[in-house]
């Protein structure tokens, strides 16, 4: 019998020291990115840090969780860039130096210091990245609600800025584990309900000494710090809304220079809630269904589908991106659809017989059933449409989005974590209704849906980019924002030499945390029972 593969899930912490300083008038606004080498030697991204701001020595509070397989070697590739943009792609942004090195190096040392160097190989002049490791082997999270209360003013003009970061005690010091955000001008701040993981936080040891800063931000990175605390997750679990758990924030510097000092003010908990915190696998080995959902972009501008010039041309190979791209991501997802029918719409053409503009037709022509058999009935129904149909336009998004969170909304009714949907968007150019669009995706997000936008040829598309809300919070036409970011973009183009399960991966990459961050957020947890015979059936996607 083969053996088994050992794997167990693994956090990677990143610092970075003496950076290179690649802007003028301030410092570098680093950010980390890792990538993974697959098994043909393609790099592929994993996640990125956030971006903190002119610091030449930061520490990312963001982690990345990634699988450990004792018995294959994972090449890692992590690369630090100064971001000056808010654009997705990092070609445009300065590249301050990156590290390559294996799990089983970073995993056998459990804290890996190595120079950055450039990507010719020499080293970058300056710079160093700290990469620490821990197995993840507790699942809870701790829910906060917090607040303090007459901070010391730092700012000679208006109020102090403050915001928190919480730190776990490890054998080599102290280790960022959040960081909330910054509430501008407020001496008496609430910051936004916030999740730690308990691995993060205190490794699992409630008694763990956990140490909270609060600082006051200035633009410049020379922020100051108000005071600190010292004390456990097992007292802030002490905390209720009505009697919140309360610390005195104290300043050393300045209790040494001060007669009477007593604290520079009081951070207090209000909530703090531990729950175990259930995975993407929890959530489908418990019945949950992926309804998959296709709508391809039947645009002119997209060609005459008779020219070999035309994105829809079929090649004497049978291909076009359109139908790569649908079998690349439509192979991965059909696997966690029990009945494995999908609806299937086209959107931007006149469609017979009367000749009209249609945003959302089912390519079988047949409304009362749009469901095409596998991802092979997907790719045959396009075939078979493609000839009949006339390419026209505007290229219209929010019909096919409305109509499928139409039956995300029904599936919320059933109050049950069985069911997600995935809508794939393929098209080929700029959206003519974004306002629409916008207000469907803010709508959509707070829905059982996600949202995979692949843009085929070489079209302009930073509004795609817009979309998915990676550099902040998607908002609507009235200011409205999104719940959540359920938008995946990514152009084709960039894995046209690429195998196919390089794009499946890299669309697909969200999906799972945003199936769980949904049914987390709404409290549904996975069925007890695992017999998926026991589940509703799924909706239909069809008419509604």
């Amino acid at each position: 019998m083969a053996a088994t593969q050992c794997v167990t899930k693994v956090e990677l912490t990143v610092t970075c020291d003496n950076l290179l300083d690649k802007d003028i008038g301030s410092k570098s606004d680093p950010l980390c990115v890792l990538l993974m080498s697959s098994k043909e030697g393609h790099w592929y991204e994993v996640g990125r840090t956030e971006q903190v701001q002119n610091c030449l020595s930061p520490k990312f509070a963001k982690k990345f969780v990634v699988d450990y397989y004792f018995e294959i070697v994972q090449k890692l590739q992590f690369g630090i860039y100064d971001i000056d943009n808010k654009t997705v792609d990092l070609s445009d942004d300065d590249f301050l130096g990156q590290l390559e090195c294996t799990m089983g190096q970073v995993v056998s040392s459990r804290k890996l210091t190595r120079p950055l160097i450039l990507k010719n190989s020499t080293p970058a002049g300056r710079g160093s990245i700290t990469i620490m490791a821990e197995e993840i082997n507790d699942n809870r999270v701790a829910n906060f609600e917090v607040e303090a209360r007459k901070l010391d003013n730092k700012d000679f003009f208006g109020k102090s800025d403050p915001y928190l970061e919480f730190y776990k005690q490890t054998e080599t010091g102290w280790q960022l584990a959040h960081r909330t955000e910054v509430v501008n001008n407020n001496l008496n701040p609430t910051w936004k309900p916030f999740r730690i993981p308990v691995q993060s936080l205190c490794g699992g040891d409630m008694e763990k000494p956990i140490k909270v800063e609060c600082y006051d931000y200035d633009n410049d990175g020379s922020h100051d710090l108000i005071g600190s605390c010292e004390t456990t997750l097992k007292r802030f679990q002490e905390a209720t809304r009505s009697s919140p758990a309360e610390f005195d924030c104290v300043n050393s510097k300045k209790k040494q220079k001060k007669k009477g000092y007593k604290n520079s003010g009081v951070i207090s908990v209000k909530l703090c809630e531990v729950k175990k915190e259930y995975t993407f696998l929890d959530y489908i080995m418990g019945g949950c269904q992926l309804n998959f959902t296709v709508a391809i972009d039947f645009t002119a501008s997209n060609g005459d589908p008779r020219s070999p010039e035309s994105l829809h041309y079929i090649s004497p190979q049978g291909v076009n991106q359109y139908l790569t791209a649908t079998w690349s991501v439509g192979n991965v997802i059909q696997d966690y659809d029990s009945d494995k029918m999908f609806p299937a719409f086209g959107f931007g053409a006149q469609v017979p017989p009367q000749w009209q503009v249609s945003h959302q037709f089912p390519l079988n022509f047949n409304p009362s059933n749009p469901f095409c058999s596998g991802v092979a009935g997907v790719v045959e129904a396009y075939r078979v449409c493609l000839p009949q149909v006339k390419l026209y336009g505007p290229t219209n998004f929010s019909p096919v989005i409305n109509h499928v969170a139409c039956f995300a909304k029904q599936a919320i009714q059933q109050t049950t974590a069985s069911q997600y949907f995935v809508l794939l968007i393929l098209t080929d150019g700029v959206i003519t209704d974004m306002d629409q669009t916008r207000n469907a995706i803010v709508n959509a997000s707070r829905l059982p849906m996600s949202i995979i936008i692949i843009g085929v040829g070489g079209a302009d598309f930073s509004a795609m980019e817009f979309l998915d809300g990676d550099d902040g919070r998607l908002r609507s036409q009235t200011g409205e924002s999104a719940m959540r970011d359920i938008v995946q973009f990514v152009p084709f183009r960039d894995f046209q030499n690429a195998p196919p399960e390089a794009l499946a991966r890299s669309v697909l990459a969200e999906v799972p945390a945003q199936v769980v961050g949904f049914f987390t957020s709404t409290g549904l947890n996975p069925p007890a029972d695992n017999n998926r015979s026991t589940n509703p059936t799924p909706a239909p996607v069809g008419t509604v």
